[in-house]
């Protein structure tokens, strides 16, 4: 069934509604986007419950497509060619199994909610991500401008967080070696038609390496704040002859500017970014990698009120063979050592953590890859095929798993076919999926933003998840 993108087939009470929460009606009423959403009952009295439970969210990118079936939706009674070579085992949820390499996870299963029977329809790395971090489909185009905006730029287009920290960090750690960098071309991770002005800061840099920093907040040393006073003004100076420039990239960089400077001046530059605070004990917990690591600050930076970071899984593996979770040879024997133990122990370190602290209840973690991996060992679904001992491509049917933020969790939704190749009982596409998250981090239903063109969009037309809201 075709879901209506705007207000012509919404009832009158809806259509006030959306009205109202439409970009365009911010200027009109004098109101400001973080004055507008803290009225959040306007548009939330007839939400189900857990509307804005969520302050802040921690999105794990799996990026290449984890294999569904040998991490959270084993078949035992598969043929040996679906089944592969792991076996489940038992979790802290009766009736609940998960794959024998997570097992500090099958610990947690009461905090998570498992979806084993999201679907889309698109079997390449870069454009699928989009249906996982903005919930439409990509549009027909390779520009990144033309995209939908991200989870975290909406975020950032409501006004929230607070300065000077960004309200939208993305983190995709490069490490040495020559394997492809093709997140960088990942559909969905930026603003899109939003504007620049609401792209994430983006980290590309190792936070696992010693000699880690993030250059744009980090005053070099031997600059006094009256030397960094003077080095803003002159840039102002400059800024303001630079009519080469068009408004939305000046505005962004602006933006950008003023958040640095007044990071650098102030006590949290240092401090948010600056793993070297947290105790070693801390950081090992989380694991001495580049993934953890990344795990480690997203929880730093949710803790001082960045309400989105997203942290992508580095570019590790061997080149032409098995890189990120895109195991299309080595399927068992990267799973097994490379991919689940690391995801395994960070994943449940940020659990633990941000329970200690208060936070779990407050912040929404998701866990997720682009796509799931072939039912069948060795089978060919894509231009990039398949080994013999590894998985091709899957959109069919894969799994992601949410917890904290609201969620409620202790279950597993929908499930998929005895091969784990389709959803055999409550399909999930990434529409509603992001509609539930939508609605736990307190964004209206159906909220409309306006583009370049001032063409007032549905940022997710989706309806939440019911059984998932805690």
């Amino acid at each position: 069934m075709e879901r209506p993108t705007h207000g012509r087939h919404a009832s009158p009470h809806l259509m006030r509604r959306r009205e109202l929460l439409s970009a365009g009606a911010v200027g009109w009423l004098g109101l400001s986007w973080p004055q507008l959403l803290a009225s959040r009952a306007l548009a939330a009295d007839d939400a189900p419950p857990g509307f804005g439970r969520a302050k802040s969210c921690i999105l794990l990118f799996m990026w290449g497509g984890p294999a569904h079936q040998d991490t959270w939706d084993l078949k035992p009674d598969a043929p040996a060619e679906v089944r592969g070579e792991f076996q489940p085992i038992s979790t802290a949820v009766p009736g609940i199994q998960i794959g024998e390499h997570f097992p500090l996870l099958a610990q947690r299963t009461d905090q998570l909610a498992i979806i084993r029977s999201m679907t889309h329809n698109n079997v390449d790395h870069t454009p699928s991500t989009h249906f996982l971090l903005t919930g439409q489909a990509p549009p027909p185009t390779s520009d990144l401008r033309q995209d939908w905006p991200s989870l975290g730029s909406v975020l950032s287009r409501l006004g929230r967080g607070s300065e000077p920290l960004p309200p939208f960090v993305s983190m995709r750690p490069t490490v040495p070696g020559d394997v492809p960098r093709f997140v960088e071309q990942s559909h969905g991770q930026f603003s899109g038609w939003l504007g620049r002005q609401f792209d994430p800061l983006t980290i590309d840099t190792d936070p696992n390496d010693p000699n880690y920093r993030v250059d744009e907040y980090v005053r070099q040393h031997g600059i006094e704040i009256d030397r960094l006073d003077s080095r803003r003004d002159l840039l102002r100076s400059l800024d303001s002859q630079r009519s080469i420039l068009d408004a939305g990239y000046e505005a962004a960089v602006n933006q950008h500017y003023r958040r640095a400077f007044q990071l650098l001046r102030g006590a949290a530059g240092g401090d948010a970014f600056d793993l070297n605070q947290e105790p070693d004990a801390m950081r090992e917990r989380y694991g001495r990698n580049p993934h953890g690591q990344s795990v480690l600050l997203a929880r730093r930076l949710i803790e001082r009120g960045v309400p989105l970071v997203c942290a992508f899984w580095p570019n590790d593996g061997i080149k032409n063979v098995s890189v990120y979770w895109d195991t299309h040879s080595r399927n068992f024997i990267d799973l097994k050592s490379r991919l689940m133990p690391v995801a395994d122990q960070a994943f449940s370190a940020l659990l633990d953590d941000l329970r200690e602290r208060g936070l779990l209840d407050e912040t929404l973690v998701i866990w997720t890859g682009e796509f799931g991996r072939t039912p069948k060992i060795g089978q060919v679904n894509s231009d990039a095929g398949a080994g013999r001992d590894g998985r091709d491509h899957w959109p069919n049917c894969f799994t992601t798993v949410l917890a904290g933020g609201g969620v409620q969790g202790g279950q597993a939704y929908g499930a998929s076919d005895r091969y784990a190749a389709y959803p055999s009982q409550n399909p999930v596409q990434p529409v509603d999926l992001m509609a539930t998250v939508h609605h736990l981090l307190g964004i209206p239903r159906h909220l409309e933003l306006t583009d370049s063109q001032q063409r007032p969009l549905v940022v997710c037309p989706g309806e939440p998840i019911l059984p998932l809201l805690g």
